[in-house]
């Protein structure tokens, strides 16, 4: 035998295994007349019918049934602390006056734009300085069981807005918070 022949004999016997391996359907006397339409011959036992495998081209035929598809996007929206000079720009463009020793919070209703938003800083436990962009400060309090210092690197949002009592961040630590409420931080004077 040649060395061609000698390689491809198994690979031949490989592919027609799964063939011999499925038994022929013989159908009974009575059986046949009943199945075949007039004029169609009889199976004579030597059709075996085709292995799975071999049937792709065949069922690459038949289209599937219509099913309903369902698309899902999700935005994820990073908040970063930013640099140290976006807040040192928002104080050195305020007025040249003694500056006020307190400042107190009033509740901001609706919600903010998270695009509005230019950075963030951790203020004390539970609250979060966030830095806007028409130069307001707002604090964003932050459920009880949260650390706001677990956010010093920014934070994650997957809402366009915040709004208080249902926006939910999320730390790049992984720690999710709850927003609890918004409030603007505003001077006062002694």
């Amino acid at each position: 035998m040649n060395s061609p022949a000698i390689l491809l004999a198994p690979l031949a016997l490989l592919l027609s295994a799964p063939l011999l391996d499925q038994p022929a359907a013989v159908p009974r006397a009575g059986q046949e007349a009943a199945e075949s339409p007039q004029g169609a011959l009889p199976p004579m036992g030597f059709q075996r019918p085709v292995a799975e495998p071999l049937r792709v081209l065949e069922n690459a035929r038949h289209r599937p049934d219509p099913e309903q598809v369902r698309i899902e996007q999700r935005v994820i929206i990073r908040i970063l602390p930013g640099p140290p000079s976006v807040r040192e720009e928002q104080l050195a463009d305020l007025p040249r006056r003694p500056l006020p020793q307190r400042y107190q919070e009033e509740e901001l209703k609706g919600c903010v734009p998270v695009n509005a938003i230019v950075a963030t800083q951790p203020a004390s436990e539970d609250r979060l300085l966030l830095f806007m962009r028409d130069r307001r400060i707002l604090s964003a309090a932050l459920e009880r069981a949260c650390n706001a210092h677990d956010f010093y690197s920014g934070f994650y949002i997957d809402q366009p807005q915040i709004c208080g009592g249902r926006a939910k961040i999320q730390s790049r630590t992984g720690s999710r918070c709850k927003v609890e409420h918004l409030n603007r931080l505003v001077a006062v004077s002694d």
